[in-house]
């Protein structure tokens, strides 16, 4: 927010140190247990010396992928995923895995690790379209969890406050919070609603390297990183070279994104509230779909121009259906009202719609946020496939999948003002369970009362389980 603190204690919204080293600190390792893997002492030097040097850059870090970082890396993946190219599993490679590490590791330090291209998969949209992920062999993964482990100790310490998506200790609920609170607090009357159109099959790899090296200079790190931008996309067998983008899906991706953002909108955002915006802006980025909100509308008229040249400069441009500019605020209904221009547009961002609204009891100006209707209709339609899929299988097998489905759905979508839109997807689920039900058999037919049993014995009560966001974003970023 441009200017909101008079005092300069941290906040969502500070810029981060900005600090850089010339040599890092060789210090021995150890290893400490902590909730993220194991980060050896060395990686804690690198942390500290990014967060208090302000110039010079990273030299020497491939040094710091040992052994003990890349077994922590593997043990970090998820067991279940989906094989690349390679064929191999996480089950397999942990047969041997003492003497696999040794090898892997051995061929990262010489420089004979080959990357391997990704498998190209799809994934449905809730509109209806393809998402194309890629999906990376074992060891490459493991590499590349190693490295976002290394490299999140500097650029921990250089992202923006206003940047949420793929950040250790940040959510999506965070940048939720961080949006209600910045629309109720501030003199927000305009809000920018913008996503960047295909930005991983678009991100320049010249670019990003250029990007990459205002910090890092061990050119043994860069060639790592670019062995698996330029690796290819294995599809139906036939391999294709990728002159530009990075895969959805790749461990090291969501890191690259962010890299990429900081220096393209980060940092020029942050510069141009401070030095040409006449009243208030708030910015908050989620990966690469991003919502600001302004004080004036000139203001906002005129960033949104000088954005769309700011992203062609790199490669990039904004998605001319999802970018929409809309009045909203506090001052919003009432002026409507008087020019007779009716409710408040609206607006979705992570999966929730935004309303304004006034509290009947206190007569405040509120944020309320719903589920996104697509995202309601996308998930009652993948249970409904789903359920026709397992209709045979054991009563009980499907009703423990429906208990963990509907509460994980509860678990993000559970937010104050939302408790009758969830009730009323407990009650679609519900009702596609006993339609399910009752077509397993012709002859027996399932009666009300047995199914109100089962519906109470895996089907989860609607709660609420997340805070107001006002108290959240207060305790986090205490002022």
């Amino acid at each position: 927010m441009k200017d909101s603190n008079k005092d300069r204690r941290l906040s969502a919204e500070d810029l981060e140190g900005s600090d850089r080293i010339e040599e890092n600190d060789p210090s021995p390792r150890t290893v400490r247990t902590q909730r993220r893997a194991a980060v050896s002492q060395g990686l804690e030097g690198v942390r500290q010396v990014a967060r208090g040097k302000t110039t010079g850059r990273f030299t020497s870090l491939l040094h710091h992928l040992t052994p003990e970082l890349l077994r922590s890396s593997f043990f970090a993946l998820k067991k279940q995923a989906a094989v690349g190219v390679d064929g191999v599993s996480w089950r397999a490679y942990e047969i041997g895995l003492t003497d696999r590490i040794l090898d892997l590791h051995g061929r990262v330090r010489r420089g004979a690790y080959r990357a391997q291209p990704s498998r190209r998969v799809y994934i449905p949209k809730p509109d209806g379209r393809q998402r194309p992920l890629g999906v990376t062999a074992l060891e490459d993964k493991i590499v590349q969890q190693a490295v976002v482990t290394l490299l999140n100790c500097i650029y921990e310490e250089r992202f923006l406050g206003f940047s949420y998506g793929f950040r250790p200790g940040r959510s999506a609920h965070d940048a939720l919070d961080a949006l209600t609170v910045g629309i109720g607090t501030q003199r927000t009357r305009w809000i920018l609603d913008a996503d960047i159109q295909g930005f991983f099959d678009n991100l320049d790899h010249e670019w990003l390297r250029k990007f990459l090296e205002h910090e890092i200079a061990d050119r043994r790190m860069l060639r790592l990183i670019l062995k698996w931008l330029k690796a290819g996309v294995s599809e139906d067998g036939e391999w294709s070279e990728t002159r530009k983008g990075t895969p959805q899906g790749a461990v090291i991706s969501p890191l690259l994104a962010n890299v990429y953002l900081h220096y393209v909108f980060d940092l020029w955002v942050q510069a141009w509230r401070k030095k040409e915006a006449a009243g208030r802006v708030i910015a908050v980025r989620y990966a690469d779909d991003f919502v600001l909100g302004f004080e004036r509308r000139d203001d906002a008229e005129r960033f949104l121009e000088e954005l769309r040249e700011r992203l062609a400069k790199f490669g990039l441009e904004l998605h001319p259906d999802k970018t929409r500019l809309i009045e909203f605020g506090r001052w919003a209904i009432a002026e409507r009202r008087k020019r007779g221009a009716g409710k408040p547009d609206t607006f979705d961002f992570l999966g929730f719609t935004h309303i304004c609204e006034i509290n009947p009891k206190s007569g405040r100006f509120v944020v309320k946020r719903k589920t996104a209707r697509k995202r309601k209709r996308a998930k009652l339609l993948e249970i409904k496939q789903q359920l026709k899929l397992r209709m045979h299988a054991p009563v009980r097998e499907v009703g423990e999948w429906l208990r963990s489905v509907v509460s994980g759905y509860f678990r993000y979508h559970a937010v104050p003002g939302n408790f009758r839109v969830l009730s009323g997807f407990r009650s679609a689920v519900s009702w596609l369970w006993l339609r399910t039900l009752r077509r397993r058999s012709q002859k027996h037919r399932m009666s009300w009362r047995r199914y109100y049993e089962l519906e109470r014995r895996f089907l989860p009560r609607v709660q609420i389980y997340h805070p107001f966001p006002e108290v959240r974003f207060a305790a986090k970023h205490p002022r």
